[in-house]
């Protein structure tokens, strides 16, 4: 098993990248752009899931580790929400909104099994090598 060294190699980094990127297309959408506060926050959320991953791994600790990625998958869930707001207030289409329920459970299952694995590793981290 080889052995991450850098917090871009990990997939769910990768696909947290690929939902905010898609966040911020959706939010590029004429009658999206007009909800500023609305853009604003799940803007935030969806940037606040690949950059907690960042900041845990950096950390050096396992702790610290699956507390930053419990905090993005809680970010994870609240861009979710947002998405149903979009989608019920007529921002986006179910086509879209579809796809963007699919990589917020992609990303929400990956860090969940991310977190799992770790928890089961005996190893408490860089930091403590």
């Amino acid at each position: 098993m080889a052995t991450i060294s850098k917090f871009e190699d990990l997939i769910v980094w990768k696909n947290a990248m690929e939902l905010a990127n898609f966040v911020y297309k959706l939010t590029n959408i004429p009658k999206f752009k007009r909800d500023y506060g609305l853009i604003d926050q799940i803007r935030r959320s969806s940037v606040s899931i690949a950059s907690n991953i960042a900041e845990g791994f950096e950390r050096g600790t396992k702790h610290e580790f699956i507390n930053y990625l419990f905090i993005a998958r809680g970010s994870c869930g609240e861009v979710r929400s947002q998405i149903y707001i979009a989608y019920n207030q007529g921002y986006i289409s179910e086509n879209e909104f579809k796809n963007a329920i699919s990589l917020c459970k992609k990303t929400s299952s990956l860090l969940y099994a991310l977190i799992k694995a770790i928890k089961e590793k005996s190893f408490s981290g860089l930091q403590y090598k």
